[in-house]
């Protein structure tokens, strides 16, 4: 780029919801501009309006919100290089697909789509593959095979028609990739895409570059799938006379599925009980819910973190990274040629690490909110910080919490049948009464104070701490289950202790 501004751009179509390969892509975007002092824009990338699903482009706004991307440039925010959607943009791609044609670089084809089905299944029958190429174009109905009067004939007569590139022949093409540095491909193996469809509007592959070199990108950050049009956006940076302008290309590796081989898909998060959307996305037409990241309880950070290591390396042995400290070490040179398996399990070790830092009450505050409102129990804002406190370094999630302390918000009505066999032997009556009788005296109910006044009568009785201490922790939990026994009945308070005792007493 002439004036050395990092300028990198998320362009994602709105065809359903963001898939966390698309959310990576744009992180990894975001890191690098951020790295290098440089703008992040969103362009939306609707050319192709029969895919277009209703939003979807409210939702990858929405997504990339929560992860904590934050948009320079683009739809959402405006900029000088506006409109950011392409079919806003729409009358501009005309004049360069036309541009190409005068240049002898591309050619209008009349062929329909029936004429092209036939040409394929001719080719079928003789055991061969059809491509619209060098090989075949001056055979079909296009301007190369037309006569210029035919050709105008055609236009004139409103004849539906596209715009084709014309691909050189047998040019060795040898490029550079930022990831995958010196890639070769011969011009021969590729066929003349489509640059501008029927209907007015273009394809993806001039769409991108003329936006592209209008928005002055500097680098262009994408997933692997995108290498094969590599020499095709080359080819349309030189012949549009581009080529000084032209950004610098890095192909990212795929996100592979946790077992066996392949890209990472809806279908194997269904099949393993995992989300694959950042959000939860509900599609327009057949109403069916996708599970997403932020639903199922992830915080984004951890979410973030995550991603950031699938593909891309610190070259230290750190993982815990916000994203503050990714921006600041990011960079190209340590993404990874190869695909990174997706690690479902790691992603919740990723979540625990992050819950486990966050404060008793921010803890607090979200387990009020999803869960106990949920339930209809209103209860002390220091007490919920208090028991979260107590349990957050045994659960992933906020949700999991409440397994592990429900016994503070409900009185256990039922016990535990392996516990009770265990713990609630022929003496454990008399022996609970006895300690009700202790508990009963003590003003002070503080976890340390009834903690040495217990132990020093059971010291005295000269017998097992098990006898008292399991038992106990039944009548209080109703399991074997739980935080240290004098925390939580210093949380309970005196009057329900010695209520759940006599309960226990009566029921076991």
């Amino acid at each position: 780029m002439s004036d050395n501004k990092v300028r990198v751009r998320f362009a994602p179509s709105p065809t359903g919801p963001l898939h966390m390969g698309g959310v990576r892509t744009a992180l990894f975007n975001y890191l690098f501009a951020r790295k290098n002092g440089g703008k992040f824009l969103l362009r939306i990338e609707d050319t192709d309006q029969t895919r277009y699903v209703p939003g979807a482009e409210d939702y990858i706004a929405e997504a990339l919100n929560w992860c904590g991307i934050k948009i320079d440039e683009g739809v959402t925010v405006g900029g000088e290089y506006g409109p950011y959607r392409q079919s806003e943009r729409k009358p501009m791609y005309r004049e360069y697909a036309e541009k190409l044609v005068a240049s002898g670089d591309a050619y209008y084809a009349f062929d329909t789509a029936e004429e092209l089905d036939a040409m394929r299944h001719k080719y079928e029958a003789e055991k061969k593959t059809f491509t619209y190429n060098s090989d075949t174009r001056e055979t079909l109905n296009n301007s190369l095979a037309l006569s210029a009067d035919e050709v105008q004939a055609k236009i004139e007569a409103g004849t539906p028609y596209v715009v084709r590139f014309k691909m050189p022949v047998n040019e060795e093409l040898h490029l550079h990739d930022e990831i995958r540095k010196h890639v070769v491909f011969n011009t021969s193996a590729l066929d003349d895409k489509v640059l501008f469809k029927s209907d007015g509007m273009p394809t993806y592959h001039l769409a991108n570059v003329v936006d592209d070199y209008l928005m002055k990108i500097s680098h262009v950050i994408r997933g692997e799938e995108w290498l094969p049009s590599m020499p095709l956006h080359v080819l349309l940076y030189r012949k549009l006379g581009w080529e000084a302008q032209m950004p610098k290309f890095a192909h990212l590796p795929l996100i592979l599925k946790p077992v066996g081989k392949g890209k990472l898909s809806k279908r194997d998060g269904d099949k393993l009980g995992f989300p694959v959307f950042p959000l939860l996305w509900t599609d327009p037409k057949t109403q069916d819910i996708s599970s997403g990241y932020r639903e199922d309880g992830y915080f984004p950070e951890a979410f973030i973190n995550m991603l950031a290591l699938l593909g891309w390396n610190p070259g230290t042995e750190q993982e815990i990274f916000s994203i503050e400290e990714l921006s600041e070490i990011f960079s190209l040179e340590r993404v990874g040629k190869s695909g990174s398996k997706f690690d479902p399990e790691k992603t919740k070790w990723f979540n625990h690490q992050y819950l486990k830092t966050k404060s008793d009450e921010e803890i607090g505050q979200l387990f009020n909110r999803e869960v106990l409102v949920k339930k209809d129990i209103e209860a002390d804002a220091d007490k919920i910080s208090r028991i979260c406190g107590m349990v957050k370094e045994r659960v992933n999630f906020v949700s999991e919490i409440w397994d592990q302390v429900n016994f503070f918000f409900e009185t256990p009505k039922e016990f535990d049948a392996k516990t009770t066999k265990k713990a609630w032997k022929a003496d454990a009556p008399e022996l609970m009464q006895e300690l009700k009788g202790i508990l009963s005296n003590i003003s002070d109910f503080s976890s340390a104070n009834t903690e040495e006044i217990v132990k020093e009568w059971i010291t005295a009785k000269e017998i097992g701490f098990g006898k008292v201490m399991n038992p106990f922790r039944l009548a209080m939990v109703g399991a074997g289950k739980g935080p240290h026994i004098f925390d939580i009945i210093d949380i309970l308070g005196k009057e329900e202790t010695l209520s759940r005792i006599d309960f226990a007493c009566e029921t076991l």
